[in-house]
């Protein structure tokens, strides 16, 4: 989960010299927030293309124009909310990076779905609604970014522990990296009852942080097993 959500913005924009958007444009977009809203808090099956046209004050006709059909819209929600970023891997998985490095660029990667304020509980309920009800696009988040993520970082944690070849052992600790980060966002309606300042655009920064302290030690115990198991 570590693309970026993106923010709908349906103002008009400013007299900058940029061309006003067109009424399809912004009758497009109202369907889209609508449908993202709707999604996450109900799912696919249970939201229904009426719903979200009454949600966006459109007509139901404008879904299939602009989407084709409900899974159409679903997919253009899926794919606004979680475009890639293509700098992702190249933020950690340098060759001469410090493990420092590499673990500041990872988990900066990891927490910027959460410096989109409201936004980011969008974000993060469409995506538990599609993990808990998969229509396939989960497998696709897991196979075109997730998956070469967490190879890449294996590579780089192998470099960092001296190992020629990947083991079962990186891979246990790539995801254990992993899961702090992803903790931090499942529990972020936790963190928002208990301490709400800890989820404030600038406590971000904290966060992050304190999980490469975090992180580095654990990455420096398992060299130190790798060396005591040489010995």
């Amino acid at each position: 989960m570590n693309a970026k959500p993106t923010s709908i913005d349906t103002s008009q924009p400013a007299d900058d010299g940029r061309k006003p958007r067109s009424d399809g444009e912004q009758s497009r977009e109202r369907l889209l927030h609508a449908a993202m809203r709707l999604f996450a808090a109900q799912g696919f099956s249970k939201t229904s293309t009426r719903e979200i046209a009454q949600a966006a004050n459109a007509n139901v006709a404008a879904i299939s124009y602009y989407f084709g059909d409900k899974a159409g819209l679903y997919q253009a929600c899926f794919s606004f909310m979680c475009q890639p970023e293509p700098d992702n891997i190249a933020l950690f998985a340098q060759p001469h990076f410090t493990l420092r490095q590499t673990l500041e660029g990872y988990y900066r990667q990891m927490l910027a779905p959460l410096l989109a304020g409201e936004d980011a509980q969008l974000f993060l309920r469409l995506f538990y609604r599609e993990m808990l009800e998969p229509t396939g696009l989960w497998q696709q988040e897991i196979d075109n970014n997730i998956k070469p993520e967490h190879q890449a970082m294996v590579v780089a944690l192998s470099r960092h522990l001296g190992l020629e070849q990947p083991t079962d052992d990186v891979h246990r600790l790539a995801y254990a990296l992993a899961g702090m980060a992803v903790q931090i966002m499942v529990g972020r309606d936790i963190i928002a009852s208990i301490t709400p300042h800890l989820l404030a655009p600038e406590a971000i920064d904290t966060w992050g942080q304190y999980l490469v302290g975090f992180a580095e030690a654990m990455v420096l115990a398992e060299k130190s097993k790798l060396k005591q198991g040489k010995a």
